[in-house]
């Protein structure tokens, strides 16, 4: 379904006055594929590249080289109009469900507008549609009428996630969809979005800084550290069996279940530095 071929980004930081300008590389070289119906999980520190990675599959930034297929159509090549009908089979799922909500409109009106933008559809059957996707992500059919203030951040989350679907997408890009929420409504969040692939038959890029969460959630999952993919893990492998230094210092940031465990998570956190 997607296929990443040498996509390579830089940015330039720095050239004022008193400093000389330097080239930072958030992507260098990286080659990924995901297949039809998976989750594929990427992974790695705050500043690795991961969430530019995911900003370029959305066209929210332009690799300087490289090529992104999607269902066998380079996304990198394609006009404004082949563009914008491919938008609607990829979605997103922001980190910050406050601020990727409008806070002036009712929740009706975030979730209608991708079926407004792309859909024909009638006041009646969108007001049913609403109600139904309310519904898929856990919600009540009336809270379509209250505000995103009124909402936890947990239920803005579903919200957000009942809009990614609205069309149908055939990939979502979950950009730290679960980190700014509580551990209790974090494997709530992943278990509905475990739910809804199955029943949306959906494809997940699902990025994190939280090897757990994705493992949780993915079938493959790679290991992204300065730009780069530095190691692949399959669904049937441990974390035990990750060899990199990156993974093996985000598989020692794991925090034991109890407290009487941290003496051995210092002393894998030891042997991974």
């Amino acid at each position: 379904m997607l296929e990443l071929i040498n996509i390579n980004k830089s940015y330039t930081i720095g050239g004022s006055t008193f400093f000389r300008k330097q080239t930072m590389k958030v992507a260098d070289d990286i080659c990924l594929t995901l297949e039809q119906g998976m989750c594929l999980g990427l992974v790695g520190e705050s500043g690795s590249g991961k969430s530019t990675l995911g900003k370029m599959i959305l066209g929210l930034e332009q690799p300087d080289g490289g090529e992104i297929w999607f269902e066998g159509k380079n996304l990198l090549t394609l006009n404004k109009k082949e563009r914008l009908r491919m938008r609607r089979h990829i979605q997103t799922v922001f980190q910050d469900c406050y601020s990727s909500l409008n806070p002036r409109w009712p929740v009706y009106e975030s979730i209608r507008e991708p079926l407004a933008n792309f859909e024909k559809l009638s006041a009646s059957e969108e007001k049913r549609t609403i109600q139904e996707l309310l519904v898929a992500v856990g919600l009540k059919p009336e809270d379509m009428t209250q505000f995103p203030h009124q909402f936890s951040g947990g239920q803005l989350q579903r919200i957000s996630i009942a809009r990614a679907i609205a069309l149908r997408p055939r990939l979502v890009v979950l950009d730290e969809a679960v980190s700014s929420l509580d551990v209790l409504i974090q494997h709530q969040i992943l278990q509905l979005l475990m739910e809804l692939k199955q029943q949306f038959k959906l494809s997940y890029l699902f990025i994190s800084h939280d090897i757990m969460a994705v493992r949780s959630i993915s079938d493959p999952l790679a290991v992204m550290s300065n730009g780069r993919i530095v190691e692949t893990l399959s669904v049937k492998e441990p974390l035990s069996s990750m060899k990199h230094p990156a993974s093996r210092q985000l598989v020692a940031s794991i925090l034991p279940s109890h407290p009487r465990d941290r003496h051995a998570s210092k002393l894998v956190s030891s042997s991974a530095g």
